[in-house]
C-alpha cells in the first residue's frame, strides 16, 4: 500500500544515546516517513549529531529550541511546522524506543479510516508495558480511568504518547491554545479532536520503557494532568 506524505516528529532533551538509532529505524520502516526532531537545546549535543545527519540526509528535518520548554510546545511547534508544508499524516513519537518503529506502518493503514489514530497499552482491559514498576503503572492506568469517568472520553488510554494525525486533525485543533504539557497535552488533543466529531481510533502497541537515557516523567506533569481534566468537563480548557 502506498501511504501519503508523513512526517514523524521527535522531540528530544539530552537523547544522544538513542537519537541516530531511532532515526535510522524509523526511515526504514517505509519512504513515506521523514523526521522533524524537535530539540530543546540539548546539553549533551544531540541537535548537532541531528543536524550532521540532516545534512546527509533530505528526510531528516532538524528544530532547535533555546531551552527545555516542555514536551507539550514542543509537538505544537511542530504541529504547525508540518501543516505549513504538504504533510498529509503527523505522528508523535518518543525518541527513547519505548514506542516501536515497527508499529508506524499500523498507525498508517488505521489512519486510511481514521481521523486520530492512537496507540493503546489498555485496549480491551490489557496491560501492554514493559520494565514499569508498580506505582507508575497504577499512576497511568489510574489517570486514564479518572480521565474516562470525568469527560467521558471513550478512549482506553488518553495518556500514550504514541499518535498519528490526519492533517485535517490538526487543523481542528487550535494550537495557539495549547497550553498543557505532558500527560496533559495528550489528553488535551485527544480530547478536544473527539469533541470536533472526528474519527478517532485505538490500536494496541506494547509500550517498552527506555534502557537508555533518564525518564522526563515527573510530579507536576501528573498534577496539571488531574487539573486539566476536570477543566475540560466543564468546558473551562
Amino acid at each position: 500500500m502506498e501511504f501519503p506524505k508523513s512526517l514523524v516528529i521527535v522531540p528530544t532533551y539530552n537523547e544522544k544515546e538513542n537519537i541516530l538509532l531511532i532515526m535510522s529505524a524509523i526511515l526504514e520502516q517505509n519512504e513515506c516517513l521523514e523526521i522533524l526532531v524537535v530539540d530543546d537545546g540539548s546539553p549533551d549535543g544531540t541537535g548537532d549529531m541531528v543536524q550532521a545527519e540532516a545534512e546527509r540526509n533530505p528526510r531528516i528535518h532538524l528544530l532547535r529550541r533555546k531551552g527545555k520548554m516542555g514536551l507539550g510546545s514542543a509537538y505544537v511547534t511542530g504541529f504547525k511546522w508540518a501543516l505549513e508544508r504538504d504533510y498529509e499524516r503527523v505522528f508523535e513519537m518518543d525518541a527513547d524506543f519505548s514506542h516501536a518503529p515497527t508499529d508506524l506502518v499500523r498507525f498508517l493503514e488505521a489512519a486510511e479510516e481514521s481521523d486520530l489514530v492512537l496507540g493503546s497499552r489498555y485496549q480491551n482491559h490489557r496491560i501492554s508495558v514493559v520494565n514499569w514498576d508498580l506505582r507508575r503503572l497504577i499512576l497511568s492506568y489510574g489517570a486514564n480511568v479518572y480521565t474516562r469517568i470525568v469527560t467521558g472520553l471513550p478512549i482506553s488510554d488518553a495518556t500514550g504518547g504514541f499518535k498519528c494525525f490526519r492533517r485535517e486533525a490538526l487543523q481542528a485543533l487550535n494550537l495557539d491554545k495549547m497550553k498543557s504539557d505532558g500527560y496533559c497535552f495528550q489528553i488535551e488533543t485527544t480530547f478536544k479532536i473527539w469533541k470536533k466529531g472526528l474519527r478517532v481510533k485505538e490500536i494496541p502497541i506494547v509500550f517498552t520503557d527506555r534502557t537508555r537515557g533518564t525518564s522526563k516523567m515527573s510530579g507536576g506533569i501528573i498534577s496539571e494532568a488531574f487539573f486539566l481534566v476536570l477543566k475540560l468537563r466543564l468546558g473551562l480548557a
